[in-house]
């Protein structure tokens, strides 16, 4: 055999492993995502929250002021 033809040969070998190994994709699908985390909306009570907090923090520095 020619160097020519071995080197045909061999360019055609490695094309069709190429095809090859690019066909057998994955054996397992990847795993699903997590569900997400659930949500707290605190949004729309973010200034009942602080305002809870301001008053509570007010009773507190009036009894401590008290003793």
């Amino acid at each position: 055999m020619r160097i020519q033809n071995k080197q045909f040969l061999a360019s055609i070998l490695f094309v069709l492993i190429s095809f090859v190994c690019e066909a057998q994709g994955g054996v397992n699908p990847p795993p699903p995502m997590p569900p997400p985390p659930p949500g707290l909306p605190i949004d729309n009570s973010i200034y009942i929250l602080f305002i809870a907090a301001l008053v509570f923090g007010i009773s507190r520095k009036i009894k401590l002021a008290k003793k």
